[in-house]
């Protein structure tokens, strides 16, 4: 009976029974597998699957230290003979080099410069990226102008990887005569509605009397610098210029020197490099044109001003002032805007009010701009008040002539005889 029990438990469960001197045992195997990590017949195919990924990654690992060696121990030599000489151009310096050596070994990879100047005493360097050998470039020569290159490679000899070289660095500087302070001193310059330059100076504070200055200007596209010839001058004395046809100078550098002379004395030269589109001042705007709605709400439409100013280049400022009859009245700033109408609501229901416009060069033309003069328009406002008062002034005056009629009858009517009807007679 124990014999049959044993094998209907090995049939169902498919264990083997084992019979021990203390108790009995069972060894199964199971529909259920056990863990593949368990299985001592699996342990070799593991191990060999491990040792193929160790050596598949040890394999990555060393292509990519190889690959990252190779391209980090790419190098590029900086460029060569570094050059600074003056054109006579009124700041204007050309700026050369050459390649560094041995750069047709990098046939696979683009050659570039950076390339970077400023003058001495500048916190920030202007930056120029190129593939030219050659550069002009406007400075202060009142200062030492410095220069710096470096050569840029990148391309499958680098792995696409941007390569510097070391910089090399160059400066000039012009023979300075005469003191400082002979240097003609608050020069400013304004270009007037995109039409024409005025510049403005005053004489050194070493400067004798009877001296005398002269401007001279060039941009690219002029053969050679040319002097100014319509002066302003003050005694006898030139302290400013008015240059006319610029439009090819714009967007450009344009380089000035205003120089002096006198009678056994040296003066030292002022020089600048300025750029149009920064110094522009339109006219202020046209046609201002102040409107109120129903709903006490203010339209405000003006016209581009005139001149050679680009329409698209402008923005406007737009402020708003109430009760102008009050001490506390102050102008507020409304809105700034390209477009050149605007909706403004009143605060509050003034008597009188200005709405003012001005308009200067916009960011996408400029990096900087003077304002124009103001265009003002001034209107008066009845309040809710003044409307009701204006209401009754004629109902007041039909009651009081109602009254001077009535008070002329009844005294026309006293002085008339008795039984006699009265006659509307003129003048009784």
């Amino acid at each position: 009976m124990r014999l049959l029990r044993s094998s209907a438990l090995q049939k169902q469960t498919g264990c083997h029974v084992l019979r021990g001197p203390a108790s009995l045992h069972m060894c199964c195997r199971t529909a259920f597998p056990m863990p593949h990590t368990f299985q001592q017949e699996s342990l070799p195919s593991y191990l060999g699957m491990a040792l193929r990924w160790l050596y598949t990654l040890s394999v990555a690992l060393v292509w990519g230290c190889v690959v990252s060696s190779s391209s980090s121990h790419t190098t590029v030599a900086p460029p060569q003979d570094l050059q600074i000489t003056d054109p006579g151009l009124l700041g204007s310096l050309d700026i050369e080099w050459k390649p560094p050596p041995n750069v047709q070994t990098f046939s696979e990879c683009t050659v570039k410069y950076r390339f970077e100047y400023r003058n001495a005493g500048d916190r920030d360097w202007k930056v120029i990226f190129t593939r030219k050998l050659k550069f002009r470039v406007g400075f202060d020569l009142s200062r030492t102008a410095e220069v710096k290159v470096q050569t840029l490679l990148e391309g499958r000899c680098t792995d696409d990887v941007e390569v510097q070289s070391d910089w090399i660095y160059a400066t000039f500087q012009v023979p300075l005569q005469g003191k400082l302070e002979s240097e003609v001193q608050n020069f400013h310059c304004v270009y007037h509605d995109w039409e024409y330059l005025k510049c403005t100076w005053q004489p050194g504070l070493l400067a004798p009397r009877g001296v005398h200055y002269g401007l001279y200007y060039w941009y690219e596209g002029l053969g050679h610098a040319v002097q100014c010839d319509d002066y302003i001058q003050d005694h006898d004395i030139n302290i400013g210029c008015i240059l006319q046809n610029l439009s090819q100078a714009e967007y450009k550098d344009l380089s000035i020197c205003v120089n002096g002379s006198a009678a056994a004395t040296l003066l030292r030269p002022l020089y600048v490099t300025l750029r149009l589109h920064n110094l522009a001042k339109p006219s202020p705007p046209k046609q201002l044109v102040v409107s109120m709605s129903a709903s006490e709400e203010l339209h405000v439409a003006w016209g581009p001003p005139g001149g050679e100013t680009p329409p698209q280049c402008l923005e406007y400022e737009v402020q708003l002032a109430e009760d102008l009859e009050e001490a506390k009245a102050a102008w507020a700033s409304v809105s700034t805007q390209m477009e050149t109408a605007l909706t403004i609501s009143r605060a509050n229901q003034s008597r009188i009010s200005c709405v003012r416009v001005r308009g200067r060069t916009n960011i996408f033309c400029a990096d900087q701009g003077f304002w124009s003069e103001w265009t003002q328009e001034c209107f008066s406002v009845s309040r809710k008040e003044d409307k009701q008062l204006f209401i009754l002034i004629p109902v007041i005056l039909s009651l009081s002539s109602s009254l001077i009629i009535f008070m002329l009858i009844g005294q026309c009517k006293k002085r008339s005889p008795a039984g006699k009807p009265l006659h509307a007679s003129v003048g009784c």
